[in-house]
C-alpha cells in the first residue's frame, strides 16, 4: 500500500497532507522516517506518531449506545458517531452501525468499516439472535409467550409473520425478549401489539456477544474480534 493510501485510508490525513505529514517525520517504517507519499508500506510495518496503525484489518468495536442518539450520519441532533474518535470518522471505507437502535433504544450496538461482516451480522438468513431487554406500561398477558414463540404472529401492515421469537417475563410489566431477524421497531410493536407498550428498551445481547461481559458504561465502546460471530 503507498504511504499516502495508507494514511487516507485509516483516517490520519488527506492524501494533500501526507507531504507535510512525512516532511515533519511522523510516518516510520521499521525505525527509518518514511520520505515519499509514493513508498509502498505495510501497515504493520509502520508507525504513525509514535503508535501503530489504527485497527489495521478492519475496525469491530461494541458500543453501549445511550438514550437519546441517533444511529444516523445525517439527522439532527445526538449521533452516535458523536462518540467515536473523529479519526474513525475519516476512514474509508466509512464506519457505520451494524442496524440500528431508535433514540429511545440504550444497549448493545455493532460499528465496522467492514461492509461484509455488516452484511452477515444484518442478513435475514444469518438469523443472528438479539436479545432485548424490556419494561412495559401494562402487564404482558401470559399467553403472548405462545403467540410470539408460533411463528404466526403478524405485525400491522406486514405480509409476512415474525419468525419464532423467545419471550421470557421476569414479571408482570419486565422481561427479555429473543428476536432472530430485525423488523422496523419490533420489539415495540410486538409488545404494543398484545396490550403492553414498551416503557424502557435495552438490548443486551447480539449473537455470542453480551453487554454484561462487556462492562462499558453508557458511551463507551471497546474492540472485538469478529471471528467469534463466525463459531
Amino acid at each position: 500500500m503507498r504511504t499516502d493510501a495508507l494514511l487516507s485510508r485509516f483516517g490520519y490525513c488527506s492524501r494533500r497532507e501526507v507531504a507535510q505529514w512525512l516532511k515533519r517525520g511522523r510516518v516510520i517504517r521499521n525505525g527509518v522516517p518514511v520520505k515519499s507519499p509514493n513508498e509502498k508500506v505495510e501497515p504493520e510495518d509502520v508507525l504513525i506518531d509514535g503508535e501503530p496503525v489504527e485497527f489495521p484489518h478492519g475496525l469491530y468495536v461494541a458500543l453501549n449506545k445511550p438514550l437519546g442518539c441517533t444511529c444516523s450520519h445525517k439527522e439532527e441532533g445526538e449521533l452516535v458517531y458523536d462518540l467515536l474518535p473523529e479519526q474513525w470518522l475519516r476512514r474509508n471505507p466509512a464506519v457505520n452501525t451494524v442496524g440500528r437502535l431508535d433514540k429511545e433504544t440504550s444497549g448493545l450496538l455493532l460499528l465496522t468499516d467492514d461492509g461484509a461482516f455488516e452484511h452477515a451480522q444484518t442478513s435475514p438468513k444469518r438469523h443472528v439472535p438479539k436479545v432485548y431487554a424490556f419494561t412495559t406500561e401494562c402487564p404482558v398477558p401470559p399467553e403472548a409467550v405462545a403467540q410470539f414463540a408460533s411463528g404466526e404472529f403478524m405485525l400491522q401492515g406486514e405480509r409476512t409473520p415474525c419468525l419464532p421469537a423467545e419471550l421470557e417475563l421476569t414479571g408482570d410489566c419486565e422481561g427479555r425478549l429473543t428476536l432472530h431477524e430485525g423488523r422496523y421497531h419490533q420489539v415495540r410493536r410486538m409488545l404494543a401489539a398484545v396490550g403492553a407498550p414498551v416503557l424502557t428498551l435495552q438490548r443486551i445481547e447480539i449473537g455470542p456477544l453480551k453487554l454484561a461481559d462487556l462492562h462499558l458504561e453508557p458511551g463507551e465502546w471497546v474492540a472485538i474480534d469478529p471471528a467469534i460471530f463466525a463459531r
